[in-house]
C-alpha cells in the first residue's frame, strides 16, 4: 500500500477536500484545519480524523494542486 493510501485512509474526506489546509507544527506533528469553519459555525476548525461525513466536502481540482 502507498503512503498517500495511508494517509488517505487515516484522514479521510480532510485529504482530498479543498476546503482543508495542512498545517504543520513546530514539534511535527501535521493537522487538518476546515477552513469553512472560519464563517460557518457547524464545522469544527480542526475536526477529529478520520473525517467520514461531511456537507462541505468538495473535492480538490488536481490541476490547481
Amino acid at each position: 500500500m502507498a503512503a498517500v493510501d495511508l494517509d488517505a485512509e487515516r484522514v479521510g474526506l480532510c485529504f482530498s477536500c479543498q476546503h482543508a489546509r495542512v498545517v504543520h507544527s513546530d514539534r511535527g506533528a501535521v493537522f487538518y484545519q476546515c477552513q469553512l469553519a472560519a464563517t460557518d459555525p457547524r464545522y469544527p476548525k480542526y475536526p477529529r480524523l478520520p473525517l467520514v461525513r461531511c456537507a462541505g466536502h468538495k473535492v480538490k481540482d488536481e490541476e490547481r494542486c
